[in-house]
């Protein structure tokens, strides 16, 4: 990946909104560092939204219905708890900086959340940004089973009906991988960044939402 140091440039969710735009997006070397730097993948992880793979086991866990699944109902409790360390994960790059950002971007319509909630709690989910017909996936976390998987579920399903056509998960995980995410050249990404900033989608389609039996549905043509 490139990366320049700590942006001089004051960032508002404009230049976030152009950085985006252009294949780049902020990090922080941990959640307690305040400076930023830009990353610019060379390799970029995708999932197409049309090959993606709902595994069995998760399919079964999701006709129990075991959450309450919610879109902006707590976006900066979804991103603070993205920015927590939990035993398996001692370190991340969501700084405070950053949570100010994408909340602030949040407000103007650009960044999401999706949410799985039990008996009131939030329990796991997910955010990222929406630009054109692209949405870009920044982090996920789960305090029970299965959770965060649910809200990605729910989120490909939201997207494919709202039209969308490119969703970047940045990197690709082991876990990820499962879901179908692959890797594309830098290249290749930007050509497919382009394309999907030509239209707009609709995040807030009206078949973009639904119980877990609907949307399983929605995917039964998948293994």
């Amino acid at each position: 990946m490139s990366r320049n140091d700590d942006i001089v440039l004051e960032i508002t969710p404009q230049v976030l909104l152009k950085a985006y735009s252009c294949g780049i997006f902020p990090m922080a070397e941990t959640a307690d560092d305040p400076g930023l730097f830009w990353v610019e993948p060379e390799i970029r992880g995708i999932i197409p939204l049309e090959e993606f793979h709902l595994p069995r086991s998760l399919r079964k866990v999701m006709k129990r219905n075991p959450y309450t699944v919610k879109v902006d109902t707590a976006f900066s409790e979804t991103i603070a708890a993205c920015a927590a360390a939990t035993t398996s994960r001692e370190k991340t790059w969501i700084n405070a900086r950053i949570q100010r950002l994408y909340t602030d971007l949040h407000k103007i319509g650009h960044a999401h959340s999706v949410e799985c909630w039990q008996n009131d709690k939030l329990v796991g989910g997910l955010y990222g940004v929406r630009l054109g017909r692209a949405f870009f996936g920044e982090s996920m976390f789960s305090r029970s089973d299965n959770a965060s998987k649910i809200a990605l579920v729910h989120l490909v399903h939201r997207l494919k009906a709202g039209g969308f056509s490119l969703l970047d998960t940045q990197f690709t995980t082991d876990h990820l991988r499962k879901f179908g995410a692959i890797e594309i050249a830098k290249d290749e990404y930007s050509a497919m960044l382009t394309e999907a900033l030509q239209e707009e989608a609709d995040f807030f389609n009206q078949d973009g939402g639904g119980t877990s039996d609907s949307i399983l549905q929605s995917f039964s043509q998948m293994s």
